[in-house]
């Protein structure tokens, strides 16, 4: 009897316990799930409306931001959360770098994103839309985000590349300016009248009115090939009108050459036979 009196008398002080813990403990953790819950809505309010104002002025740092202020303001509201509960947030925040430091040697590739993404952002070589060439892809920029940016190519592909490549290999951007050089070569016989070539070249150019007149157009010999005079054309057009400029001029010159009797030599050998006694 004095066994079972013992029993219930330690079970009584056990449940008095947990009725006192809970008493303490139990308000702490309701506030801290409220406080979880409202943080994060708010949390996500904020950026929604970060992303809203700072989309329409620089979609390029719209992502890459949102995505940085997100983590960081739901790393302190889980620090916050664990001090309302009684965590010592000093120790908390010790696990919490500790952890990082093993996370970081863990993922020094992501970390070398992550860098290259800020040194992207700060100094800006693109931004969304522009049309680049790195990392033997040409494409549009889609999106830049905090490890990688997304480039969509003319033939319709998504590449996704680390920005930590990006930032520490040359890349070519093709939409800084609004004009560029369109560079053609064009070869003609060594029987053919150069002056002749070189007027059916400027004419053509004269009559597209995609061609600028300043930069005047150039039109020289640019070099002695073994089978050819090789005439080099260059010409300015604004950056969308490049590539449709060049391909037109191909054909056109073919066709203009063609019906004035110059000729578009190709390679020839003369071979000599010897006869031998």
């Amino acid at each position: 009897m004095e066994d079972l009196f013992n029993g219930n008398e330690q079970a009584a002080q056990w449940l008095d316990q947990a009725i006192a813990l809970i008493m303490v403990y139990a308000p702490k953790v309701v506030l801290a799930i409220v406080t979880l819950i409202v943080g994060l809505w708010l949390i996500n309010r904020f950026v929604a409306v970060l992303d809203n104002k700072l989309g329409k002025k620089d979609p390029t740092l719209n992502k890459f931001l949102c995505g940085l202020i997100s983590a960081i303001f739901k790393v302190m509201l889980v620090i916050s959360v664990a001090s309302m509960i009684g965590i010592a947030t000093t120790s908390f925040i010790a696990v919490i770098g500790a952890a990082g430091l093993a996370i970081g040697l863990a993922l020094q590739g992501s970390l070398g994103n992550f860098a290259g993404g800020v040194l992207i952002l700060i100094f800006k070589p693109f931004k969304v839309g522009d049309a680049i060439e790195a990392q033997g892809f040409l494409g549009s920029v889609r999106e830049i985000t905090i490890l990688y940016t997304i480039v969509d190519t003319f033939d319709n592909r998504r590449v996704v590349i680390p920005n930590g490549q990006l930032s520490n290999a040359s890349l070519t951007n093709m939409s800084v300016y609004e004009t560029r050089r369109c560079d053609m070569s064009f070869g003609i016989g060594y029987n053919d009248d150069i002056d002749k070539a070189k007027a059916i070249c400027k004419r053509l150019i004269e009559e597209d009115e995609r061609a600028l007149k300043d930069p005047a157009p150039m039109i020289v010999v640019g070099g002695l090939g073994e089978s050819s005079v090789d005439l080099t054309v260059r010409a300015w057009t604004k950056s969308a009108d490049l590539w449709p400029f060049y391909w037109d001029m191909q054909e056109r010159v073919k066709k203009a050459f063609d019906a004035e009797g110059i000729s578009i030599p190709f390679p020839q050998r003369d071979v000599h036979m010897i006869k031998a006694d």
